[in-house]
């Protein structure tokens, strides 16, 4: 199949290439590069021994996405386009909506223009808000505590109303959980623009000696450690899983939600202990009090995923910190 990459030369949506590709899937790679380098272009080349097709762009450019979709004869999408900080869609909303809810509604359109009705939606654990159990389940009730979560509830109910409006479209929602680590050839990896988010790249940059500290916020929850417990899941697992998706609404037309995770809580202490022996640094933490909106614990519930798309993940915590070690070693090397 020809696949369109939305935001694929961004962390998740490069490793998802490398996995289409792998499996014989023509991608074509569409980014404004606005959170991503260009040289992941090269890494991929180098990674597949082939040039990956690009087209520079951004996805409210309608006209630009279905001229896209046309020239490549596109047969699904695979949209990873998105900015995705949660503390700093509290201070930009109005940019976070514009981008992803605008973004994903220009696509939609180009994709309805030349009829190509085929989605793979890179959602989020954060349309659960707070847990109200644990295993977080497909049925838990969907809320949101910030824009970010608010921009993928909003396009989430938005892919529904559209499958209910037409029944030709085949989509699947993915509710990432927390993806960490990197491709085993350490060429390409996770690398935000700025001071990261995510805690392992965080972790990462304080191992390899650019960042001082690393801050713990709250010692106190009812975890077996005291920090916060999340599902951490090897991001080649996660692209895998896109690839299964894939195949199955190839099969199934509808509206489709599935969780990708472990199923396994990892505390904050944990990631470090794991981190510390993959790349045999110490890891300086500071405690400090607890953030605003952060829960004591979050993952998920994959049972849904293993019946339906037949995958499961299959890689460790060691197997994320060893990757993200060599992505970060590989990383410091070339720049």
């Amino acid at each position: 199949m020809n696949i369109l990459l939305t935001g694929g030369a961004g962390y998740i949506g490069s490793h998802a290439a490398v996995v289409l590709s792998e499996a014989g899937h023509q991608v074509v790679i569409f980014d404004n590069f606005c959170n991503s380098h260009r040289s992941v272009m090269d890494s991929l080349a180098n990674i597949l021994c082939k040039v990956v097709l690009l087209v520079e762009g951004d996805i409210r450019d309608t006209a630009l996405v279905e001229k896209t979709m046309q020239d490549y004869s596109i047969d699904a999408v695979m949209h990873f386009a998105g900015l995705k900080a949660v503390g700093e869609s509290v201070q930009r909303p109005i940019e976070y909506f514009d981008n992803n809810v605008t973004g994903t509604i220009s696509l939609l359109k180009a994709m309805q223009r030349v009829n190509v009705k085929t989605l793979v939606f890179s959602s989020s654990a954060t349309v659960y808000g707070e847990p109200k159990y644990l295993p977080l389940d497909e049925q838990h009730p969907t809320s949101a505590t910030n824009p970010y979560g608010r921009n993928k509830l909003h396009i989430e109910e938005m892919l529904s109303d559209v499958v209910e409006a037409d029944s030709g479209w085949s989509i699947i929602s993915l509710r990432y959980f927390n993806p960490a680590g990197a491709h085993e050839s350490g060429l390409i990896g996770e690398d935000p623009n700025g001071i990261p988010n995510n805690l392992v790249p965080y972790v990462a940059k304080v191992a390899a000696g650019e960042l001082d500290l690393l801050n713990v916020y709250g010692v106190d929850y009812a975890t077996h450690d005291g920090t916060g417990v999340r599902d951490y899941i090897h991001v080649m697992d996660l692209a895998e899983g896109h690839l299964a998706a894939l195949s199955y609404i190839n099969m199934h037309k509808g509206y489709h939600v599935m969780n990708l995770g472990t199923g396994i809580g990892t505390s904050v202490f944990d990631m470090v202990e794991a981190y510390e022996i993959a790349s045999l640094k110490k890891i300086i933490y500071r405690v400090l009090p607890r953030r605003p909106g952060d829960v004591a614990s979050s993952y998920a519930k994959v049972d849904k995923a293993r019946a339906m798309l037949d995958w499961a993940a299959k890689r460790t915590l060691d197997e994320m910190c060893s990757s993200s070690w060599l992505w970060q070693e590989s990383r410091r090397r070339t720049s």
